[in-house]
């Protein structure tokens, strides 16, 4: 029996706030919030566009879920700590912002 994977991934919105999800598609997904089809969160138009930030691989689902949690129950100030330490730098997703056309 072939195992599944699942992700915790994390999104990076136009208005400087993370979200972070779980999926067992990590593009399909990111599309669905793209397109005002995902987490009610991110189907608010101030939060466009999104960018997404980061996605970690995972064998179980309890695992990714619980990443997810984690992650969720942290101030932004620890959010940022533990993208910077998985090499995530906002700074690049604030200007590639900055050079988006409005």
């Amino acid at each position: 029996m072939a195992s599944k994977d699942y992700f915790f991934y994390v999104l990076y919105c136009a208005d400087g706030s993370l979200y972070g999800g779980f999926t067992n598609d990590v593009h399909r997904r990111f599309a669905a919030h793209q397109n005002y089809k995902g987490a009610k969160y991110t189907r608010v138009k101030s939060r466009h566009p999104l960018q997404l930030a980061f996605y970690q691989r995972f064998t179980t689902k309890h695992a990714a879920l619980s990443a997810e949690y984690h992650f969720k129950h942290q101030t932004h100030q620890k959010k940022e700590a533990f993208l910077k330490a998985h090499g995530v730098l906002l700074s690049y997703f604030q200007k590639k912002l900055m050079k988006s056309p409005k």
